[in-house]
């Protein structure tokens, strides 16, 4: 149950922050969503609190630079 709870926190989470994006540039949302489905994805698999913030870390590096790539076409 404890799984569950935290994958719909997340999933809620992620809802709130994808309805207000409207002002930002493409890198910046590219770089909070891989953050989220970094963190997201080390939570769910049951990493520790370290492996998390790394994922989301490094998450969130590729999704900015992805995000600038598509924007700079």
């Amino acid at each position: 149950m404890k799984r569950t709870a935290r994958t719909l926190t997340l999933l809620l989470v992620l809802a709130g922050l994808a309805s207000g994006c409207e002002n930002m540039t493409t890198p910046q949302k590219g770089g909070l969503t891989g953050a989220a489905l970094g963190s997201g994805i080390g939570m769910v698999a049951g990493g520790s609190f370290g492996q998390v913030v790394g994922a989301g870390l490094i998450g969130g590096a590729v999704g900015y630079l992805g995000g600038s790539a598509i924007d700079s076409k």
